[in-house]
């Protein structure tokens, strides 16, 4: 993993901007840092390098023969040995031992149409001064990233804003954008700041003359529910199709010139991975977990426990909430996005442990539950709109039951209220409302009321939802799915990148220099999930049925059986010198509230002193607000943001 920056400049290049930009990424890539500017001093492209493949010389950029195509690259490329042979069998020349190389050869060979020989986690720019046309690139899932921006004619692309910031482009708040990040809706594209773009998951963009265009290579494209409902493959042969893409995933994702690292939680798909990834080595993979000083929230016992049966090193990392509380504003600062727990700030403890214990490559478990079906809002959408004949009676007890065993997350991903109008969207367009999207909606109604004056006005008349909605192919890939697989869809177009991969995993993995392979958002993983008939996602209640039966053989019995519970650390205690508790009374409390132009200070307030009397079920849930007022009070601070 590595950092890139990247310029095309109306005029010239600046050395010493660019200096600052890669300083700016120093914690992605620490090992070395190079640029290139162009002889005419409008291109420039920059590379800071965590070695993980080549370590010798594996340096970037990397230029053709010629001298007029450059390339740099963040992230990894899985299968490259063969298609390096193949093309060193044409004739192509390598420089290095890197796999990232292999773009600038298969580029030149076929152009954009390269992309659809790449696998892994990756984010890239092509500088090609032939065809007066530089080019952004990002993986299919996002989960690299990969910003970008216009300013003064320049075009810039960045893999952290704090990159195009250091080169002379202004922090300023977007306003449309905060609103649809309430609701859980932002579209990818667009961040927080003001004028500065993600290039979208599976999208690669084409920069020329001070224009930016992005163009999609790669979608989630779920079967017809008729389709679907013809699939008269066997139970075990699903299984066994399926455990033979995520394995191939995994012995991908093991090939390294250092040392090979997991985390481990008490879930499915940590564990999984870890059995699968320890059954292609001949050593004990070392295996980090999470202990929590809350009962209900720590899984370090389970996790322990699998790590016995598989023969991997078990390494606990103890997080207190005094740990979360010290690291919050760092953790902000690198996700340079709002945050609605605290368990960002875990995250970003833990890859500190693993950095200090010399590991620069670790197996996660993200994206399981987007490919298939692993939170509690997609069980309730198979009961209320894909079952068949379902007495209302046994769908009403299994709803009631399923909001009681998700206790830890009352509140963030459960709901009990009912739909306000504002969804109405969803009916219109869908014929539905997936489950995610009513929970969501709720919050962001709260989170909206805390708004200050000016964001009310700026953003009234606003629909959280439709231009979002319109922004997606709701027709090519919504439209005769299967309720399930449209909510699936969704997420993972808008929680998934925007939440997930950002503040859960690169961000958190890189502020130290930590690589994160990620096997179940493989792209040939992701298309059997896809096609599976969705009994072997939810089977009656019992979620990620597949991955269940894929990997029985490498789980303990009680993650096998165990249900789904989401990450997410504890809500805090009040009475208990809880130092969460009080970063949230300071920084609510101090003149930096009054500073931010986003909330009201006086309704902060309030919720400050609802979240003191609630009752503890409802905990949860309001911390969910005052973690994005806090944050967006310490990302005002940190960037020195504008309105």
């Amino acid at each position: 993993m590595c950092g890139i920056v990247a310029g095309l400049y109306r005029n010239c290049a600046q050395q010493e901007a660019l200096a600052k930009a890669l300083d700016a990424l120093y914690h992605r890539g620490p090992d070395s840092s190079a640029a290139w500017i162009s002889d005419n001093r409008k291109w420039a492209l920059g590379h800071t390098r965590l070695s993980i493949i080549g370590l010798d010389n594996g340096e970037q950029p990397i230029a053709n023969g010629d001298g007029n195509v450059h390339i740099v690259v963040n992230g990894e490329f899985y299968g490259y040995q063969s298609i390096r042979d193949d093309l060193r069998q044409e004739g192509f020349r390598f420089a290095t031992e890197s796999d990232s190389e292999i773009l600038l050869h298969l580029y030149l060979k076929e152009g954009i149409g390269a992309l659809a020989h790449l696998r892994g986690e990756y984010a890239a720019v092509i500088a090609d001064q032939r065809n007066n046309a530089m080019i952004g690139i990002r993986d299919r899932f996002g989960i690299k990233p990969l910003f970008y921006t216009v300013h003064e004619g320049n075009v810039f692309f960045a893999s952290e804003i704090k990159a195009l910031l250091a080169l002379g482009v202004p922090a300023r708040w977007d306003n449309e954008a905060l609103m649809q990040e309430a609701f859980s809706f932002r579209p990818h594209e667009r961040t927080l700041f003001k004028n500065i773009r993600t290039v979208p998951p599976g999208h690669y963009a084409i920069a020329q003359d001070g224009d930016v265009r992005t163009y999609p290579y790669w979608d989630l494209d779920f079967p017809l529910a008729e389709d679907l409902a013809r699939d008269d493959r066997s139970d075990e042969e699903v299984i066994d199709g399926f455990r033979a893409v995520l394995s191939d995933a995994v012995r991908e994702r093991l090939v390294a010139d250092v040392e090979v690292a997991s985390y481990l939680s008490g879930g499915i798909d940590s564990c999984a991975v870890l059995g699968l990834a320890q059954q292609g080595l001949s050593r004990p993979i070392r295996a980090y977990t999470l202990a929590f000083d809350n009962a209900l929230y720590d899984e370090s016992a389970l996790a322990e426990k699998q790590a016995d049966l598989v023969g991997a090193t078990y390494n606990p990392i103890p997080i207190s909430q005094s740990d979360i509380a010290h690291a919050y504003s760092d953790a902000v600062w690198n996700s340079e996005t709002l945050f609605s727990n605290g368990h960002a700030a875990a995250k970003f403890l833990l890859s500190r442990a693993v950095r200090d214990a010399g590991i620069k490559v670790v197996f996660t478990g993200e994206g399981s539950d987007e490919m298939l079906g692993g939170y509690a809002p997609f069980r309730r959408d198979l009961l209320l709109y894909n079952a068949e004949s379902q007495d209302p009676k046994v769908v009403e007890q299994l709803l009631a039951e399923m909001y009681e065993s998700n206790k830890a997350t009352r509140g963030m991903l459960t709901t009990d209220a009912e739909a306000p109008p504002e969804v109405e969207v969803f009916k219109r367009r869908l014929g539905y409302v997936p489950s995610w999207i009513e929970v969501m909606a709720q919050q962001g109604l709260q989170n909206r009321e805390l708004y200050s004056a000016a964001v009310k006005s700026a953003i009234r008349g606003m629909d959280p939802y439709e231009l979002s909605l319109s922004r997606i192919p709701v027709e090519q890939r919504l439209r005769g799915r299967d309720p399930l697989n449209q909510s699936l869809y969704l997420w993972s177009k808008y929680l998934l990148p925007n939440f997930i991969l950002t503040s859960l995993s690169d961000r958190m993995e890189m502020a130290h220099s930590i690589e994160g392979r990620v096997p179940f958002l493989d792209h040939k993983v992701a298309e059997f999930s896809m096609n599976m008939p969705l009994r072997m996602k939810i089977n009656g209640m019992r979620e990620k049925h597949v991955l269940r039966e894929a990997t029985k053989d490498v789980l303990i019995e009680e993650v096998y059986n165990r249900e789904k519970h989401p990450f997410t650390s504890p809500p805090t205690e009040e009475g208990n010198n809880d130092a969460l508790l009080e970063l949230f009374n300071d920084t609510l409390t101090s003149k930096a509230i009054e500073d931010q132009p986003i909330y009201d200070p006086a309704a902060v307030r309030q919720l400050m002193e609802e979240h003191r009397t609630c009752p503890p079920a409802d905990r949860m849930g309001k911390e969910t607000l005052i973690h994005r007022v806090v944050s967006a009070v310490i990302l005002h601070q940190r960037f020195g943001m504008s309105a």
